[in-house]
Formats: structure tokens, C-alpha cells, sequence
């Protein structure tokens, strides 16, 4: 019978212990990184672009061809932006909402932007054609990189500017006709009355 040697016996004690303290810094790493990504996607948190904030920098261009869709061309004028998206069911349903705002302010200076989000722009058009198209303007935000400036979650979002490019009413989701009669048409007339 051969002896044991001292390299052959498991040491005292029991099993070898395995440090987590290495995975942790690992995992802590990996959230930091992960956390910095989403910042650098978003660019700048959607509570920033609450009221009182400027108007993020973009410039998109309209269906039609014409003058791109800026803060440059909103200064000194109230505007409604609306992103929507022929593919979006709550867009649909905020429709005639829309549609009531514009009948009543559009003669009084205030400016309707539609930017279609992440959509193509036959579909787009369809929807309006089908629906009923508010804006002066409709621009497409393809790349969906205005949405993200803007801080937008999903659409419909709905934001209105006063003439010195700065946000005043946020709306995210659709414009139920309570938020359209109690935040959004009061803020209007006090604003289009400026």
C-alpha cells in the first residue's frame, strides 16, 4: 500500500472558496458601460424637455418639398408639433382631437407640424388622406433620431412652443379630448392671444 503524499490530500477546511468580489466588479462594469450607451443614444434625458425648455435643434424636410421643418422657421409663432405614425392605433384614435385644435386656432396664427415617426412615407400620406391632415406641415423623421432629441417615448407625442422656441405643453400619448379641453386649448388661446 502506497502512502499518501501531502499534494494528494485536499486541503483543510473543505472545498476551495470561490471569490465573487471579481464578478461583481465585472458586473458593475458592464452596467456602467450599458448605462453610458443608452445615455449617448438618448442624448439628453425626456425630463429636460419639459415645459420651459428650448426647442431641441432638428431640421427635417416636408413632405411637399418645401422649407424644412426648424426651430428656425417656428420662432415668433405658436406651434403644435405631433409625432405620428400611420402604423400607431392611439395616433388614430387622437385624430379628431387634432383636427378640433387646428379648426380653431389655425386662423388665429398657431402652426400644426406633423412629423411622421419611424414610418414610410406612402404610408404616411395614406393616413393623413384617410384621416384628415391638420398640419401646415408634415415632415418624416425616418431615422427616428428627432424623436429621440425630442425625448419622445412612443407615439402619438404631442408638444406646443411658444414664439420664443420653447416648450410650453408636453403630451405624451394621445390627446384625450379631457387633456385637449382642460391643458392644450387653454394654453393656446392664452399663447395665440400673445
Amino acid at each position: 500500500m502506497e502512502t499518501p503524499q501531502p499534494s494528494d490530500i485536499a486541503p483543510a477546511g473543505g472545498p476551495r472558496r470561490v471569490s465573487w468580489l471579481p464578478w461583481l466588479a465585472v458586473g458593475a462594469v458592464a452596467v456602467l458601460v450599458l448605462a453610458l450607451l443608452v445615455y449617448g443614444l438618448v442624448g439628453r434625458p425626456a425630463s429636460q424637455l419639459e415645459r420651459g425648455s428650448p426647442v431641441p435643434d432638428f431640421e427635417l424636410t416636408a413632405f411637399d418639398g418645401s422649407t424644412p421643418i426648424s426651430p428656425g422657421t417656428q420662432l415668433g409663432k405658436v406651434v403644435v408639433i405631433n409625432f405620428f405614425a400611420s402604423w400607431c392605433d392611439p395616433c388614430q384614435r387622437e385624430a379628431p382631437a387634432l383636427e378640433q385644435a387646428w379648426r380653431v386656432y389655425r386662423s388665429r396664427g398657431v402652426r400644426f407640424y406633423g412629423i411622421a415617426y419611424k414610418d414610410k412615407p406612402e404610408d404616411a400620406k395614406a393616413f393623413l388622406a384617410e384621416l384628415g391632415n391638420p398640419f401646415s406641415r408634415v415632415a418624416m423623421d425616418a431615422s427616428g433620431r428627432t424623436g429621440i432629441d425630442f425625448g419622445v417615448y412612443g407615439v402619438p407625442e404631442t408638444y406646443l412652443i411658444d414664439g420664443q422656441g420653447r416648450i410650453r405643453f408636453r403630451q405624451v400619448g394621445p390627446l384625450y379630448p379631457y387633456v385637449l379641453d382642460e391643458q392644450l386649448m387653454p394654453l393656446l388661446a392664452e399663447l395665440a392671444a400673445q
